[in-house]
């Protein structure tokens, strides 16, 4: 059995993988997502965010059998070699949670320990309606980021959070 994940290129989190037996994954994104990667996330009452990854921003790596790929991927990233080739064996991503804060006007991102250096932050913001791509780094020495954003007060939204180092977010969250 060969896996293949797809991956975010910003942060190298792992969007998805498939397991095949017998059978070589194409190595386009594209091929395998069609032009993007939907993630959907429940808003109750609210009905459904859609949050779309184009498919420009994946990529497909082949990688060691992680079973834990298949069943949580954003637990997972891809790492990259000195040659910038995806490395065979995916990184287990610590887990963190309730960092995730919005506002009328940003949405603050603060992950449990402060950055060792530039980290990278890539979310995406969606209602039933409207979508919002957002992107920033944490600086060095500090824990958290805020993004500008305009977000309607008393709603839900879906986000996708993904920081590079930490496991990604997939979640609702309300804006008060």
């Amino acid at each position: 059995m060969a896996l293949s994940v797809v991956y975010a290129v910003d942060t190298g989190h792992v969007l998805g993988a498939l397991a095949l037996t017998g059978a070589n994954a194409p190595t386009d994104a594209a091929a395998l997502v069609g032009t993007e990667l939907p993630l959907r996330v429940s808003l109750g009452a609210d009905g459904t965010a859609t949050l779309p990854v184009d498919a420009r921003d994946l990529a497909v790596a082949a990688v060691d059998d992680e079973p834990g790929a298949l069943a949580e991927p954003l637990a997972f990233a891809v790492e990259f070699g000195a040659d910038k080739k995806p490395r065979p064996k995916l990184l287990h991503l610590p887990s963190w949670t309730g960092g995730v804060e919005p506002t009328t006007d940003d949405l603050t991102i603060t992950v449990p320990l402060p950055a060792t250096a530039p980290t990278r932050v890539v979310a995406l913001v969606a209602d039933s309606q409207v979508i919002h791509l957002l992107a920033g780094e944490i600086p060095a020495g500090r824990n958290d980021v805020k993004l500008p954003v305009t977000l309607a007060g008393d709603t839900a939204y879906g986000v996708l959070v993904l920081v590079a180092g930490w496991a990604g977010l997939l979640e609702r969250v309300n804006v008060a």
